[in-house]
């Protein structure tokens, strides 16, 4: 973003989860994904109605939260959507500014700015609304030393257990038929973002499912959100099996960056990581793709591990998709490796799509 934005944005700061154990969550994240514990709030540190894990890897900030009521917005949110996520955090230098500037140009207001401080400095936070019960908060933390945020106790831990992640790539929402385009206007008029990409719904679909997405980004690359939306076809689409089991919009996946998917990949199925896998065949037209570059693509190792690739003018990708983490088909992960490439696949979406209905049809969803 350039020196004059009024809506000047550093990078995500956080991804808030839901849950409906934190505890276990955390044990998950950091036993399958490779996470470690970084901090925690709960009684002990003055929560009443909710407890929270923090979760690191790489730039990578997971927030586990729970409740500790049977009644209360987790719990409801929980009982409605099932695990999910609830807050993309957005650090920005001044949150009373940015909230003031969001509200108006028309952003939902969820909270105004607080400031919150203990013995490591202070932080402003803020909130505005994005699709479904998906919230952005506005956190300022530059005055801040912490382990995270006030309450929250460090959690000494060693990182032994990382799986090679880094930061996160993008952060896709999926909403329904017709609201792609005024989410994609709310953040081109709130937040400044530009349209990258657009697909539409004859580049992303199968025989029997299709959908349409724009991915909007803040003009640099640290923020990326692409907005799904289902397109009418033969069949129950992905997004629209996920609106169903969510009960509405909300994060469908989170894409982890890693500079060595082999590996990352390798560790995390070690671990119980689940992928989904496309048919040998589909390797068959990526050692095409990739006939002057088998030096530095192994196109044997990424059929062992089914991870996809991809290529475009301004260079590769590899990436990968798990299935479902949660109970409900709704939450899932991509982990992806760039070389160049800014791109999101396209030439890997009818075989990702025809994978996915596989296990649509499995569910009995399709």
């Amino acid at each position: 973003m350039s020196g004059t934005d009024e809506f000047p944005i550093l990078g995500i700061d956080h991804v808030e989860f839901w849950v409906g154990n934190a505890r276990q969550a955390a044990h998950y994240y950091q036993n399958a994904f490779g996470f470690h514990r970084a901090a925690y709030a709960g009684l002990e540190t003055g929560l009443k109605d909710r407890t929270s894990h923090l979760v690191v890897q790489g730039e990578v900030r997971f927030l586990l939260t729970g409740a500790l009521a049977p009644d209360g917005p987790v719990a409801d949110h929980v009982r409605a959507h099932g695990d999910g996520v609830r807050d993309v955090a957005l650090r920005v230098p001044n949150a009373e500014q940015a909230f003031a500037v969001a509200v108006a140009r028309g952003a939902t207001p969820v909270h105004e700015p607080v400031v919150s401080e203990d013995e490591h400095g202070k932080v402003v936070r803020a909130a505005i609304g994005t699709y479904g019960d998906t919230i952005h908060s506005l956190i300022q933390r530059e005055e801040y030393v912490g382990p995270f945020l006030p309450r929250f106790v460090s959690i000494e831990q060693t990182n032994d257990r990382t799986v090679g992640i880094v930061s996160i790539d993008h952060i896709v929402g999926n909403v329904e038929l017709g609201k792609m385009n005024t989410w994609a206007s709310y953040y081109a008029e709130v937040m400044g973002f530009t349209n990258m990409v657009h697909f539409k719904d004859d580049q992303i679909s199968t025989e029997f499912t299709a959908l349409m997405s724009k991915v909007m980004w803040d003009g640099v690359g640290r923020v990326k959100f692409p907005i799904n939306e289902p397109a009418p076809a033969k069949k129950k689409s992905q997004i629209d099996e996920y609106l169903e089991f969510y009960r509405g919009p909300g994060v469908q996946h989170l894409a982890l960056r890693t500079d060595d998917i082999l590996r990352t990949v390798s560790e995390l199925r070690d671990r119980g990581v689940e992928f989904l896998r496309v048919p040998d065949t589909y390797y068959k037209d990526v050692a095409s793709k990739f006939a002057d570059m088998r030096d530095e693509v192994d196109v044997d190792a990424l059929r062992e591990l089914a991870i996809l690739a991809d290529r475009d003018d301004e260079g590769y990708l590899l990436q990968i998709f798990s299935k479902p983490v949660t109970d409900r088909p709704t939450v899932f992960f991509e982990i992806i490796q760039r070389h160049g490439s800014r791109g999101f696949g396209l030439g890997n979406f009818k075989a990702l799509f025809e994978a996915i209905e596989r296990e649509q049809e499995l569910r009995g969803t399709l």
